[in-house]
């Protein structure tokens, strides 16, 4: 028997004519002072306003691959942004970073430089859109403060609106999070303890070269390759299982397609390596898969029973992460 609801009092409602309240984590206590948390009280106004989902956010960005690899698969890199109108006076440079101190969103430096947090959560059902708010807070900001999360306009401008379309999309992939600080060989005390944490939980990952946006990533048991394509994913996986059942999918001797995972509408397949495998190992490898991969998205002849079977098995290892 499914349970009847509370009934609520006219005074515990939100409405639209209140004070803006930050956002926090649903179980939360309501920043609003009800007493209420957060799902129940302001949050379940945002639940009903939050707009329906875009599955490709990054979808007319330069380098929309990559985007989806720095917010889902790499611990630490960071990327020069430039804008469609210039930088406004007063900030020297914007950069996207996988990750900032504190699960900030956004850092404005002393200096006036900003920081954009990429793997964050998002606010509503469009990653792009809540970005760009929040970079055009930060833009805003008190050089030396942090952007704290908010709901942002609902028919507010995207990133594909701020950022010029025509500059290059180039990610630096880092061994640490040093690049949180100005001066990080010079940090002490418990910023240095921080940045030695960070650190050490970070997985030690390398962007391979000249194929694309394949990001080569080191673990305890095996290594692996996560490769986030831009092709229709069903010709993709099309594609990958004429290979896989013709025995050329693996990237060399020890190696394994295991599957694929789909994140923000790309189909990302993954291979495992041995742990000797290093990142400049398996670049050869890589650029001889590319070649292959090429060749069979060109055949549009139909799946053979093997190719139809090995399909399969690829599709029944797939997973979605949003």
């Amino acid at each position: 028997m499914a349970k009847k609801r509370r009934p609520q009092t006219k005074a515990a409602q939100p409405h639209a004519g209140d004070v803006v309240v930050p956002v926090v984590g649903a179980r939360e206590p309501c920043p609003c002072g009800s007493g209420r948390r957060y799902k129940a009280c302001h949050g379940r106004a945002a639940t009903h306003a939050a707009v329906e989902l875009v599955r490709r956010p990054f979808e007319g960005l330069p380098g929309e691959a990559d985007w989806v690899a720095l917010r889902e698969l790499v611990p630490a890199a960071t990327v020069e942004l430039k804008l469609k109108d210039g930088l406004p006076e007063g900030v020297p440079s914007v950069t996207l970073a996988t990750v900032l101190p504190m699960a900030w969103p956004a850092l404005r430096r002393d200096n006036g430089a900003v920081l954009l947090g990429l793997q964050n959560d998002t606010a509503t059902g469009d990653l792009s859109r809540d970005l760009a708010d929040t970079l055009l807070r930060a833009l805003k900001a008190e050089p030396g403060t942090p952007v704290a999360a908010e709901r942002g306009d609902a028919e507010g401008p995207r990133l594909q609106d701020l950022l010029d379309p025509a500059a290059p999309f180039e990610p630096a992939v880092h061994t640490g999070f040093e690049f949180w600080v100005e001066n990080a060989e010079g940090a002490t005390g418990e910023v240095a303890a921080s940045l030695e944490r960070a650190n050490a939980a970070a997985i030690p990952t390398v962007r391979l070269s000249g194929v694309g946006s394949a990001y080569w990533c080191e673990t305890p048991e095996k290594n692996h390759l996560r490769w986030v394509m831009t092709e229709p994913e069903e010709r993709l996986l099309d594609a990958l299982a004429r290979l896989h059942a013709a025995g050329t999918s693996s990237l060399g001797e020890g190696t394994r397609l295991v599957g694929s995972f789909r994140a923000h509408g790309l189909t990302v397949p993954v291979w495992d390596l041995p742990s000797a495998m290093r990142a400049e190992d398996v670049q050869k490898p890589a650029e001889a898969f590319a070649e292959r991969l090429a060749a069979a998205l060109a055949d549009e002849t139909p799946l053979t029973p093997e190719e139809r079977r090995a399909r399969s098995g690829l599709t029944s290892r797939q997973v979605t992460l949003n």
